[in-house]
């Protein structure tokens, strides 16, 4: 059996090894040391923004950045439905409560209507909305444009959940710097890896501060250990920061490998009716998955029997987010739906898309797509 072709494997190589190596030489294991300061200030050089605050993951980002901005206990805060559930829950964290809200058909991205028309039904009831937590999808910001203004106008602050997207672009400005602080993630299958990691980022050093001393057991500046409040053991080590530097000096050269993935999915697609790219047209993107969109009214196939047949060349892909309106584990909660993510988790499928895959892997993939869809024009043909 040829080895399994994964969606989004880690990238990495002799840079990565020989960063690690010498910060275990230097004798900083401990979580502080001077990679992990180093790593902050280049993330936040790359992302654009004052500052940035190394965490153990994208879900620690979350959290702490919603208790930054005030997020409390009973709050509404509104959430795309189309997310991972990291989103969600780090909501439930703050005892807050999420409110899902559908997608752009076209991006997956949230619905910056639907977003406006919820902050009035909520002001309306009365309802404190503690904030907005749009959510860049596989790589492609959210219209900001659009949402900023909207969001500011009713006094509420923005979360940016940039996990999937670092290196992505938004008229002129970097995924993570929109809102009043973002959130990354360095996940093993994100754009860049720190094994697991995540960051905040923002212009607001108060915030930063605040979020910092709670990463940190929430320990006060005294010889001894004194806490005044409950703090998060959520810090980043110096190690997989070394390990997250030298990956983000390779993060344009891993988003060009991924580009050149989707360009090639989208030439094989091309002519393939009922088809189309989740965010296709979004030339700014970090392409960190390609998703397609199968209409089988058109195409005279599901997206699910696409799936089957790569699998059984054990090629890995998925179906796009499951909604969070339709997680046992959020039943109950209020949304504002329009379908749109209905049909995307029917119709959607992520496609193998990692820099780190090798040629011949490559070729393997679109080998077996190819050879899918000759079988299916046959047979429609026949």
């Amino acid at each position: 059996m040829t080895h399994r072709v994964h969606l989004s494997p880690p990238d990495i190589g002799p840079l990565e090894e020989s960063y690690v190596i010498a910060a275990l030489r230097s004798g900083w294991v401990a979580p502080a040391g001077p990679d992990l300061d180093a790593f902050e200030s280049e993330v936040a050089a790359r992302v654009g923004t004052r500052s940035a605050v190394a965490v153990s993951s994208g879900t620690a980002a979350l959290h702490l950045a919603l208790l930054a901005v005030g997020v409390s206990p009973g709050d509404a805060v509104l959430v795309p439905t189309l997310t991972f559930v990291a989103t969600a829950n780090a909501v439930r964290y703050t005892g807050a409560r999420p409110v899902f809200v559908d997608c752009d058909p076209h991006t997956g991205n949230v619905d910056v209507s639907l977003v406006v028309e919820l902050l009035n039904r909520l002001r309306t009831r009365g309802e404190r909305v503690g904030a907005v937590v749009p959510v860049d999808m596989f790589g492609s910001c959210v219209d900001y444009g659009e949402l900023l203004p909207a969001c500011a106008a009713s006094g509420v602050p923005v979360v940016e959940d940039a996990a999937e997207a670092l290196g992505a672009m938004h008229r002129g400005r970097a995924a993570g710097s929109f809102g009043r602080v973002g959130a990354l993630s360095f996940n093993g299958n994100k754009i860049m890896t720190t094994s697991g990691g995540g960051m905040l980022v923002s212009d607001d050093l108060p915030l930063l501060a605040r979020a910092r001393h709670l990463a940190n057991q929430a320990r006060e500046a005294t010889v001894h250990y004194e806490h005044r409040e409950t703090g998060y053991n959520y810090r980043l080590s110096n190690l997989l920061a070394a390990l997250g530097r030298a990956q983000l000096i390779r993060l344009d050269e891993m988003i060009g490998r991924r580009r050149q993935l989707r360009d090639r999915y989208a030439k094989l697609f091309a002519p393939v009716p009922g088809v189309e790219l989740l965010g296709a047209n979004d030339p700014a993107s970090n392409c960190w998955l390609t998703v397609i969109r199968v209409r089988p009214e058109l195409s005279g196939w599901k997206v699910a029997e696409l799936a089957a047949h790569l699998a059984d060349r054990n090629i890995e892909t998925r179906p796009v987010w499951k909604p969070m309106h339709r997680q046992p584990a959020y039943a109950g909660s209020e949304c504002l739906l329009t379908g749109a993510s209905d049909d995307l988790f029917a119709e959607g499928l992520t496609l193998p898309s990692g820099s780190a895959l090798a040629e011949r892997q490559v070729g393997a993939v679109f080998g077996a797509i190819d050879e899918f869809l000759t079988s299916r024009a046959g047979a429609s043909s026949a």
